[in-house]
């Protein structure tokens, strides 16, 4: 009887093979790593990795962070889908506290692993990122491009038999939700020009957060100007297959006019606040003509107010700049300064001509506190398609601003109070900061009177003197002030 015996190796000679072949392979990776090209070397890995998947029954999706020299829409969704699921499934997460912000934001750390289900089958994301040589890509201002030495990706990774499913059904549900997270945890930002835009270090526009309390609630207009604003917002964000069915762009123009402290600037705020828009201030004399002033307009985002204050001072001191380079006699310098101005024809171009359809849902707001000074071209019909009167306070908005500042809703003193503000140009802000000088309310309204009846004199000494004025230059002040009458909500 024969017996076959095998003989095992000693764990002496796996070892010592074992780290031979370690050994080897560390040296054929050197000498590829010095002698052969990276390019060839990348080749021979892809196609090593196309071999191994031949083998198994995974497919994965790659989603970088760029298209070519494009941002790509579907890792950002998947950045904000996966964010809340961070918190409770990644081994390893990264916490994140922007300037100025005050909550911290969680992502993946590199090479983290999450696993997701939908409808049973299950996915694996994987967010990936390693070094690369130093380029250029586009930024918040896409003139102004920004270094970047990381590239990153998600790897999404699934049974191939549920590809279908993945692209046709689960990736559009994560580019719904990451909408849903988006408008949830948005913060309003307001926007104005960078001090250094032009360098291109910086980008075109910088941001704060918006932490204006002012509300449509709380503003100081007539109740029905109020309900027609509210509602012309909320029929303009709802109008979008509209727009684009009658080849109009996705914008919406405000006129705001009337004297100083008449709550201009609280009305956009609490646009911005209804509608959950950011603000772009843009100071039109900052500006070095209308190449940078397509530029910075192309570089807002969509689902933005767009506010341009004091239109008549801006334009016109634009004009007056130009008024003053041409005087003098150096003709090199007007070829320097050729350009070097913001015009109204530039500005209208964006509000109406080709640049408009630059971007959707925007909203445009121009304000000035006399509207007799603006051109003509900048108040015709498709322009400014709302013009509204910010007049004095009325006794609505005085109920209004006793509600906010004092807490009343009634008292004996509003009769005499709404007579004298009917009789007096009081505004607004006038009213508000009479109201804060104490915090009894007796003793404030009272004080409130007195200040009213001292408006209402020094209206009525002026009259004679107004009247003289309106005749001497020809009735000027009549011709706008039947233009204000005629300029109303549309």
């Amino acid at each position: 009887m024969f017996s076959n015996t095998t003989q095992m190796p000693s764990t002496k000679t796996i070892v010592s093979t074992v780290a031979s072949a370690a050994a080897t392979a560390m040296v054929i990776r050197s000498i590829a790593k010095d002698f052969v090209p990276c390019e060839l070397r990348d080749y021979i890995f892809s196609q090593f990795k196309t071999l191994i998947a031949s083998f198994t029954s995974e497919l994965t999706i790659v989603i970088d962070e760029y298209d070519g020299l494009n941002h790509n829409d579907i890792y950002n969704a998947a950045k904000l889908y996966l964010e809340p699921t961070s918190q409770t499934n990644a081994k390893r997460i990264k916490a994140t506290l922007g300037k100025k912000e005050s909550k911290i934001t969680i992502s993946l750390d590199g090479n983290e692993e999450i696993i997701d289900n939908s409808n049973g089958v299950k996915l694996k994301w994987k967010f990936v990122t390693k070094k690369v040589p130093s380029r250029l890509v586009p930024g918040p201002d896409p003139y102004n491009p920004v270094m970047e030495s990381d590239k990153r990706a998600f790897e999404l990774s699934f049974n191939k038999k549920h590809r279908e499913m993945v692209v046709e059904t689960y990736l559009p549900y994560v580019l719904a939700k990451s909408k849903e997270v988006k408008e949830k945890t948005k913060r309003l930002k307001l926007h104005t020009l960078g001090y250094d835009r032009m360098s291109g270090r910086r980008d075109a526009w910088q941001s704060v957060n918006l932490d204006h309390p002012a509300r449509f609630e709380t503003l100081a207009m007539d109740l029905d100007v109020k309900r027609a604003i509210m509602k012309d917002l909320e029929r303009f964000v709802k109008r979008k297959e509209y727009y684009r069915r009658v080849g109009k762009a996705w914008k919406r123009g405000y006129l705001l006019f009337g004297p100083p402290g008449t709550g201009k600037s609280s009305l956009i705020a609490a646009m911005a606040n209804y509608l959950n828009f950011d603000i772009y201030d843009l100071e039109l004399t900052e500006i070095r003509g209308n190449n940078e002033l397509r530029k910075l307009l192309i570089s807002t985002g969509n689902k933005s107010i767009l506010v341009v204050e004091d239109i008549d001072c801006s334009i016109d001191l634009q004009d007056r700049l130009a008024e003053a380079r041409a005087m003098v006699p150096n003709r090199f310098m007007h070829r320097l300064d050729e350009g070097n101005q913001v015009t109204l024809s530039g500005l209208l171009n964006f509000v109406d001509g080709l640049w408009s359809s630059c971007g959707d849902e925007r909203i445009i707001v121009f304000t000035t506190n006399h509207i007799e000074k603006l051109d003509p071209a900048l108040l015709r019909p498709g322009r400014m398609d709302l013009h509204i009167n910010m007049s004095y306070c009325t006794p609505c908005g005085f109920k209004m601003l006793a509600s906010n500042y004092l807490g009343i809703t009634e008292h004996s003193l509003y009769a005499e109070i709404e007579q004298l503000i009917v009789t007096s140009k009081v505004t607004p802000a006038e009213v508000g900061e009479q109201l804060m000088r104490d915090d009894e309310p007796e003793t404030v309204l009272q004080s409130l009177i007195e200040f009213l009846e001292g408006k209402k004199r020094e209206s009525e000494e002026g009259e004679p003197c107004k009247a003289a004025i309106q005749e001497k230059e020809g009735g000027i002040e009549k011709q706008a002030n039947n233009m204000k009458g005629a300029l109303k909500i549309i």
